[in-house]
């Protein structure tokens, strides 16, 4: 190269290096100017170029790390470190306080030294987002440089970078991205679908796939929901650790097991095993019989429920009190259950798309399709509607497929979707139990609450 007193700059170098950070004035390389002009022949690729003096590498780095910093926004998430996680949770059974302890100790492990890939996996709120800005944290604070973007961000980060107007080009923020020493990428599967954003994102890990750099992901999603591409990196056992977090969301009141405020199971606490009559001495044989049956079958669901259960009866038969009893159970026991109604469920989704909610359309139908038990109660009462069918087809399809635990109850006359009565009709997946006996609220429940008033 050529420097010193005689290095061959040109005025539009020295102009573009007076916006740069300032060389060391005495530096004899460069001879203070900052930039190098190559000693290469005429016709190298490289011929004319200039390229930063060793004394500038110093301000380079810093400033590097400065606009990673601003990139990821990280100084908003001080506070999400690893002594402030709480790797034993909120009230968390056993099994999910295992679970989030032993996912705690493999993300600290990796924030020692971030090797290969680490992909989190869980609900909303679980802490996968505490969990990936403590590792930015953590290598921040020992002066590493990394890259914490929300997805949605990134894609916008790179959309803005078009404008005449941006200080940065967009192969720029592109290749800050990709070479990111450190990459962690936050909420994926909340960015919009669309082809230029996929392809973007295949790009990235792509890329960081087979320079093998150091990448994090967090994401709400079964890995199975990714789109296909990135999902054949995720599932390479050589790069990638996968940790799923079973806790529930953190930002609630922690020991609340009933699932979310869509639930209604509050409603029902009364409607338990023990509360549940048989009705002998007032009953045919044959309806007696039948309550037990859907009693015994109930109970026994509760205690480890698999596949789907659909209770079907007239009005008033109990279909509901045991479809409670089962959520209540579970509850008791330190399970999550998520009991609602059908009409209900299908406004909750409707109302995310009012600009004041508080809750995204996404996150509400991320919450239903995978309640790690959920209770559909009166299908067949809500309107069907095309929206409202499709939305239940969402639901149902998904829980048959990951064979989820579900609970269902529909009178003998609801008129259910083909779609849905197909997964319904499935006896490998579904057990159906009808009960054949008269509705509760008839003259025997009036019969009681007389005997009620004149006991009192």
């Amino acid at each position: 190269m050529q420097g010193g007193a005689g290095a061959q700059v040109s005025s539009t170098a020295r102009q573009a290096s007076s916006s740069a950070p300032s060389p060391q004035a005495t530096c004899p390389t460069c001879g203070g100017t900052g930039y190098l002009r190559e000693d290469v022949p005429v016709g190298h690729p490289s011929f004319g170029k200039l390229v930063p003096c060793q004394c500038l590498q110093p301000k380079l780095e810093a400033n590097r790390l400065s606009e990673l910093r601003a990139l990821s926004n990280v100084d908003a998430l001080a506070r999400y470190n690893f002594d402030s996680f709480l790797p034993d949770g909120l009230g968390l059974t056993e099994e999910k306080r295992t679970n989030l302890r032993r996912v705690y100790q493999v993300v600290r492990d990796y924030a020692n030294r971030p090797q290969g890939w680490l992909v989190l996996l869980g609900g909303y709120g679980c802490g996968k987002t505490h969990l990936a800005a403590a590792i930015a944290n953590e290598q921040i604070a020992r002066r590493q440089p990394s890259l914490f973007v929300v997805v949605p961000d990134l894609l916008d980060h790179l959309r803005a970078a078009y404008s005449p107007h941006s200080p940065t080009t967009y192969d720029q923020r592109f290749n800050q991205v990709r070479n990111a020493p450190l990459l962690i990428l936050d909420d994926l599967g909340t960015q919009s679908s669309t082809e230029w954003a996929q392809e973007k994102l295949f790009q990235v890990f792509n890329y960081r796939y087979n320079s093998r750099l150091p990448t994090v992901i967090t994401s709400n999603l079964e890995l199975e929901a990714i789109d296909i591409r990135m999902r054949s990196r995720l599932a390479d056992p050589d790069l990638v650790q996968i940790c799923t977090i079973l806790a529930p969301d953190f930002r609630g009141s922690g020991a609340d097991q009933t699932g979310s405020e869509l639930s209604s199971l509050s409603l029902h606490s009364e409607q338990t095993f023990d509360t549940f009559s048989l009705r002998e001495g007032k009953l045919s044989s044959e309806q007696v019989a039948s309550l037990q049956q859907a009693h015994m079958f109930a109970h026994n669901y509760a205690k480890n429920p698999e596949d789907w259960l659909l209770l079907t009866g007239g009005y008033g038969c109990g279909k509901t009190h045991l479809a409670a009893a089962i959520a209540n159970e579970r509850v008791k026991q330190g399970h999550r259950a998520l009991f609602v109604v059908v009409p209900d469920l299908l406004d909750h989704l409707r109302a995310t798309y009012a600009p004041n909610s508080s809750v995204p359309y996404d996150r509400r139908l991320y919450e239903i399709r995978n309640a790690r038990l959920l209770v559909l109660d009166d299908l067949g009462t809500h309107s069907a509607t095309p929206w409202a069918q499709e939305k239940l087809y969402q639901i149902f399809n998904h829980r048959y497929n990951a064979r989820l635990p579900t609970v269902i109850t529909a009178t003998d006359d609801a008129k259910i979707d083909e779609r849905l009565k197909s997964r319904l009709l499935d006896r490998g997946r579904c057990t159906s139990i009808r009960i054949n006996a008269p509705s509760y609220r008839g003259s025997e429940a009036r019969a009681r609450q007389r005997t009620t008033s004149r006991q009192r």
